[in-house]
């Protein structure tokens, strides 16, 4: 197709992403979707969506991965008629939203080089908008220093590496640090783009990087309580953006238990109910993660739905896409409760 101007990329991209929020499911389509006995029921209820006859030749057996893989696919195949109708700064935004998926992709080979796996293999399980041209020249570094410098000189991500890490911090125990430092180096590198952007698009953005800068400072503060990371070092994993930055942050580089990231979160009314319920005081980091997480999926979705009805700023995208893989995950947990019959808790899910 051949490119079109920015100005009207923005308006026609900007006009389809409203047309996928309109198709996004409703309440009364979820509704539908948890009274299914199987999942070929499923597949049949989410054949009267936007989704349509995706499963059409899929052969039975249905199972619930092949429905996240197709869902996702879709998914996939719409960002990419978006941005293959961008140009400009539209377009270098949507490359960024890429970004996290490439972090994560590239962590997956590096793990599977130190554990000597093919990494061939470990392609087909890449998140499909993580994968880049030169994915497969990563694949022909057989140790963890060939692959650190072919990420440097293959990959968009190049600067965060080049920045961030040496080839002697990939190593098995070091994993972890190095993904929550490429994300922290990403998340503080699409900041700063989108404030020059200005106008409505800083603001949104504002709010919607500032809530995963929070989201990944909390984690990492739970997930480090009881490890041998110091908090000198879970300081630096620390984005310096969001609204926690800096007073929070401080404070959580410092925090022994849940009770301090409790107190923390007291401070931003949003979070507030984060640990609502959690039966307990101290405790453990791990178990405070696990039922923070769904929180946070709520509010991310809450924030993501009142961007979507925003204009002319490119938020909108971001949001879009945000809100439709929080659908995949409540379209794959309905579709899991039906595979193992637990119907009980089939509508513990994110209503998009």
């Amino acid at each position: 197709m051949e490119m079109i101007s920015f100005n009207m990329a923005h308006g026609f991209a900007e006009g389809v992403v409203r047309g996928y929020r309109a198709s996004l499911l409703t309440s009364h389509q979820y509704a539908s979707l948890t009274q299914c006995e199987t999942l070929d029921d499923l597949r049949m209820q989410l054949s009267a969506t936007d989704y349509g006859n995706f499963l059409a030749n899929e052969q039975p057996p249905l199972s619930t991965a092949v429905i996240a893989e197709r869902a996702t696919g879709k998914m996939v195949a719409e960002f990419d008629y978006l941005r293959s109708n961008a140009t400009g700064d539209l377009a270098k935004f949507l490359d960024y939203l890429t970004y996290s998926y490439m972090i994560d992709n590239v962590i997956l080979l590096i793990t599977g080089t130190l554990h000597e796996r093919d990494t061939h293999e470990l392609l087909q399980r890449c998140h499909p908008l993580g994968v880049f041209d030169t994915m497969p020249a990563l694949c022909v570094a057989t140790t963890v220093e060939e692959l650190f410098h072919s990420v440097l000189v293959e990959t968009p991500l190049a600067p965060y590496f080049r920045e961030c890490l040496s080839a002697s911090d990939l190593d098995d125990l070091n994993i972890e640090i190095i993904r929550n430092t490429l994300y922290k180096a990403y998340l503080e590198d699409f900041a700063a783009f989108c404030q020059s952007l200005g106008g409505s698009t800083a603001e949104s953005m504002t709010k919607l990087l500032s809530f995963e800068a929070d989201r990944r400072v909390l984690n990492i503060t739970l997930n480090s309580f009881g490890t041998s990371l110091s908090k000198e070092e879970r300081a630096r994993l620390f984005p310096t953006i969001g609204r926690l930055f800096p007073a929070g942050n401080n404070i959580l580089a410092k925090a022994d238990d849940v009770d301090q990231v409790r107190a923390v979160c007291e401070s931003v009314p949003e979070y507030r109910g984060f640990f609502a319920g959690d039966g307990g005081s101290g405790g453990d980091g791990d178990g405070a993660a696990e039922g923070l997480e769904d929180k946070m999926f709520k509010e991310e979705t809450r924030l993501n739905r009142v961007e979507t009805i925003t204009q002319f700023q490119f938020g909108i995208f971001y949001s879009w896409l945000k809100l439709k893989e929080q659908e995949i995950r409540s379209i794959t947990w309905i579709a899991e409760c039906i595979a193992q019959g637990v119907r009980d808790r089939i509508s513990d899910f994110v209503n998009v």
